[in-house]
């Protein structure tokens, strides 16, 4: 079974820890480019800010994997 990875701004995404996902703090559009772009090959589930889901654009959309879920505003 594969990881879980959450990215956006630590004080959203800093909780997930408690939980055993790989937290990705990210708070440019720049650094929440590069977290996606490296995340690790075992994770299958990507939890996302709605700034980070932002940030990514039409490059999330295109993503076949890893599923992706953005959180509500």
């Amino acid at each position: 079974m594969g990881r879980v990875a959450a990215i956006g701004e630590q004080v959203r995404v800093a909780g997930f820890a408690l939980a055993g996902v790989i937290t990705l703090v990210a708070e440019e559009p720049g650094a929440v480019q590069e977290a996606w772009r490296n995340l690790p090959a075992d994770v299958e589930l990507v939890i996302l800010t709605p700034a980070a889901a932002d940030a990514l654009g039409p490059a999330l959309l295109e993503a076949t994997t890893p599923l992706s879920a953005v959180m509500s505003s």
